[in-house]
């Protein structure tokens, strides 16, 4: 404990540099502590007999609490880099165990922060002396055996810790905070190198859709040309696996009123089949669905932030922070059991999402 006195008291005469040499580390620290105006009342070794059983003990059980949160931050990663499912389902097509990814994170990062936090507060309690001090004020520039002093003390300290005999606390210690702050560039890395969509063949610029790929709804039923009513819109998926829990694949297939004409963009007059015509469901602002549909006017509305997409000018953005059109997807149709059903005639023309793919 280390209290202020309000009456500085008169601090002893510094000795010299070859003074010091001769001195003890605890000794120089004492002299540096007084010498500074810091006056030691009472210091006591928790253990003056080294060795004993207590001491053993107390170790033992600070080691165990610092393997611990070594063994939660492994955990972690082993966690993260996939011991658990991450990739969500729908309901009844595959396993829900996906639910247990994030939880697990935050127990293992959690346990493994106090583990190290408990471990030093109790090596603090437990092992450190036990030490109680007044300090005085003072403003006065530090001389040279001050600063010999002030170092003495910090080497007395550390060899309170008693790291370099205690060789259990310190590869205990030191695999614990090792892990922990290696999580921070495991999350990191890990997210930066994982290739995205990886055992899809794809990468940021394509999605599943491609020439031939069935359109479905959300249950895998193929779409027909005969669903939808004039104004309707429904949102569809690549009929592939993996297709409708891909976060790039939701797609609106749109049927026009009577009397609506899109104004197709240069080298898109054919994505369009009949009065059917599909955009890329990802606003290109932020991502968000943009799914509000106005079927008198045409437009499409994102929720998130106000942007609206006119479908006739070919889903260009006419309102809000978008300032990017829908891709559109280009439709055609097959022919099964003698009806109709869509099919795309290959991928988007251009990369789908928001920020990323902003440029001039």
């Amino acid at each position: 404990m280390t209290t202020h006195s309000p009456h500085p008291a008169h601090a002893v005469e510094p000795a010299s540099a070859e003074e010091l040499a001769l001195m003890s580390d605890e000794e120089a620290m004492i002299l540096g502590a007084e010498a500074d105006g810091v006056h030691i009342v009472h210091r006591r070794d928790r253990f003056p007999i080294r060795g004993t059983r207590a001491e053993k003990r107390a170790e033992r059980t600070i080691a165990l609490i610092f393997l611990i949160g070594f063994l939660a931050a492994v955990g972690f990663i082993v966690v993260f880099c996939g011991a658990l499912p991450f990739e969500w389902h729908l309901p009844g097509q595959g396993s829900q165990d996906f639910r247990y990814f994030t939880p697990a994170l935050g127990f293992l990062l959690g346990l493994s922060l106090a583990c190290v936090g408990v471990g030093i507060v109790l090596w603090a309690k437990w092992l450190l002396p036990e030490e109680e001090a007044v300090q005085d004020r003072h403003d006065e520039p530090e001389s040279e055996a001050e600063v010999l002093m002030t170092a003495a003390s910090l080497v007395t300290g550390f060899n309170d810790m008693g790291v370099a005999r205690r060789s259990m606390l310190k590869s205990t210690v030191g695999l614990a905070v090792g892990a922990l702050a290696a999580l921070p560039l495991v999350a990191l890395v890990g997210a930066m190198i994982k290739k995205p969509n990886k055992g899809q063949g794809q990468s940021l610029f394509h999605t599943l859709w491609t020439a031939g790929t069935p359109v479905v709804y959300s249950d895998g039923r193929r779409v027909s040309t005969d669903d939808l009513l004039p104004g309707g819109i429904e949102t569809v998926f690549p009929g592939v696996p993996g297709g409708i829990k891909a976060g790039d694949s939701p797609t609106l297939l749109i049927r026009l009123r009577p009397g609506q004409v899109v104004k197709a963009r240069k080298g898109q007059d054919t994505y369009q089949w009949g009065d059917y015509i599909a955009f890329s469901k990802i606003c290109t602002h932020a991502g968000c669905p943009a799914s509000l549909y106005e079927q008198q006017t045409g437009r499409l509305l994102c929720p998130c932030h106000q942007s609206q997409f006119d479908v006739l000018l070919d889903a260009k953005p006419i309102f809000g922070p978008a300032t990017r059109s829908l891709p559109k997807l280009p439709l055609g149709v097959e022919v099964q059991d003698g009806k109709q059903y869509f099919v795309a005639k290959g991928d988007f023309p251009e990369a789908i999402g928001p920020a990323f793919w902003e440029r001039p």
